[in-house]
């Protein structure tokens, strides 16, 4: 592109500011990060490019997290104001969240000063440095995503030290992690992976095999009540009832963890279209699939 070109394009730039990205702008605290409107409204076109889903620019972005948006992006650019407004925020957040992943003061302290270094970006690349902070979408809140990326970088460590380990095994110990990348999919918070599991243990074997028959083996519903010699319109409403029970059950474990009701909402929705949580495991780790599909057998033999 001609250099006079280019230049024409970033002085259009600002002007293509709305009023109400005009309003997000000012609201971001960016300027005082040292980021221009310029550089706000290239952040705010390459997120909208990877998640609006055909939303307008406008649209997408009041939806988003904008004064967490642009510190994570200017303390990705290495901007020292924004770090220290970081550091003042987040760090001792960092230390708890890893002190209760790993239950234990030193760990801890260690997880969460190997996930410091990835977020201040230690790596570099082409003599750039990568800071991970520069994945974040601005789509939920930045303390929620950093408690996630706590959690996957102990997941990413235990799967380092414990390499291949059965699912079995890792069940017996009560730990169960989807494998998921930061980049691809959220990653997996251990509150929520353990409170889904412990949720879907707690059903009767009937209930599991119509889940895992529903979700797992995307049988049709004609098929599951078959199986249980049931009309197909019992099986729609127990998959309904099922389904809002479920959430209802993790939602009230993760308090009992310790979250409040609005963060454990927040872990079961802020971006559920990215999040990677195991429930193969706890649906079709028992018999019931299996003991089910034998009773619906001998049903159709009976009816034949």
């Amino acid at each position: 592109m001609p250099a006079s070109t280019q230049a024409d394009r970033h002085k259009a730039a600002p002007a293509a500011l709305t009023s109400v990205l005009g309003e997000l702008y000012a609201k971001s605290r960016g300027a005082e990060f040292g980021l221009t409107s310029v550089e706000f409204l290239v952040i705010l076109r390459e997120v909208s490019a990877k998640h609006a889903a055909g939303l307008a620019l406008e649209q997408f972005c009041i939806t988003l997290r904008i004064e967490d948006l642009v510190l994570a992006r200017a303390c990705a650019a290495g901007n020292e104001r924004a770090w220290e407004v970081f550091m003042l925020r987040f760090r001792e957040k960092l230390y708890d969240v890893a002190r209760q992943i790993t239950r234990e003061d030193s760990s801890g302290r260690e997880l969460a000063d190997s996930v410091y270094a990835d977020l201040y970006g230690m790596k570099t690349r082409e003599g750039a440095r990568i800071s991970k902070l520069a994945s974040y979408s601005g789509r939920g809140s930045l303390d929620g995503w950093l408690r996630t990326v706590v959690a996957q970088e102990f997941v990413n460590t235990y799967r380092k030290q414990r390499r291949l380990v059965s699912l079995d095994e890792e069940a017996e110990e009560g730990v169960q992690f989807a494998a998921a990348k930061l980049e691809e999919t959220a990653p997996v918070n251990p509150s929520l992976e353990r409170a889904t599991d412990e949720a879907l243990r707690m059903l009767a074997p009937e209930d599991r095999f119509v889940l895992a028959s529903y979700f797992l083996d995307e049988r049709t519903l004609a098929e599951i009540a078959r199986a249980l010699a049931v009309h197909e319109s019992t099986i729609s409403r127990k998959v309904e009832k099922l389904t809002k029970s479920l959430r209802k059950q993790i939602v009230k474990n993760l308090v009992r963890y310790g979250m409040s009701r609005r963060q454990a909402e927040e872990a079961l929705s802020a971006d559920v279209r990215d999040l990677a949580v195991d429930i193969r495991a706890g649906l079709s780790q028992d018999s019931a699939a299996r003991a089910f599909s034998e009773k619906g057998a001998k049903a159709g033999e009976g009816g034949s």
